[in-house]
């Protein structure tokens, strides 16, 4: 399954774990290790760029957060970003340089890289988002099945089926991706490099790279 592979999504370098990434074959077998690598990640800290402000939890002295919002650790909050009022950040969050996390958004067991920007009432779990993605108003990953089943990642392109062994499964988002205004992303969705997700869209399964996601039945390349 190519089109999902960790190499074929991001620009590893802008993570501060893309080191440790680059380790995986697909990028949701990290979801269960994002806390052990926040603390280890954390270590090697500059405590002259960071300060630590509470159990596990590391913000850049140059990001600005809103007092109204909510930080569990696990975290790591990168240079320049901004975190908006009344988000909430569950823990397991690893969250990049000059991203936005914005008012009402929960994050929880997530990647941001760097320039990755959800700025209105996004809810973001057990999900990797790519370098300079974007989630529009009100979209969000949906991380657990209605039949509360273990998630299988499905290429109807090539047919391929990837049993995943997980639960808990959002969305895995490669670089540029553009999500529309209150789309969700089903458990197991894939969207590869410099795609487009139509507003209002319900997504699953993969998703080429350098693709217009209109509908389950319609998706083009870009010319």
């Amino acid at each position: 399954m190519e089109s999902a592979l960790i190499k074929n999504l991001y620009t590893l370098e802008e993570s501060m774990a893309g080191e440790w990434l680059s380790g995986f074959k697909y990028p949701w077998e990290a979801l269960k290790e994002i806390g052990y690598i926040i603390r280890k990640l954390s270590l090697h800290l500059d405590m002259d760029i960071y300060e630590k402000r509470g159990e596990d939890i590391w913000i850049a002295r140059s990001a600005k957060v809103w007092p109204t919002v909510s930080v569990t650790g696990p975290c790591i909050i990168g240079e320049r970003t901004e975190v908006r009022q009344c988000a909430f950040i569950r823990g397991n969050a690893l969250v990049g340089n000059d991203c936005v996390v914005g008012n009402s958004t929960e994050l929880k067991n997530v990647i941001l890289f760097n320039h990755v920007q959800v700025p209105h009432y996004n809810y973001v779990g057990d999900s990797i988002l790519g370098f300079y993605s974007h989630m529009g108003a009100g979209s969000i990953t949906s991380n657990v099945k209605s039949d509360k089943q273990l998630v299988v990642v499905k290429d109807k392109e090539s047919g391929e089926e990837i049993e995943t062994g997980l639960k808990k499964f959002g969305a895995m988002l490669g670089d540029h991706v553009e999500v529309g205004c209150n789309s969700v992303l089903n458990p197991g969705t894939v969207v590869g490099k410099n795609s487009n997700i139509y507003p209002v869209s319900c997504v699953r399964g993969v998703i080429p790279e350098n693709s217009i996601f209109k509908s389950k039945d319609e998706i083009i390349k870009k010319k």
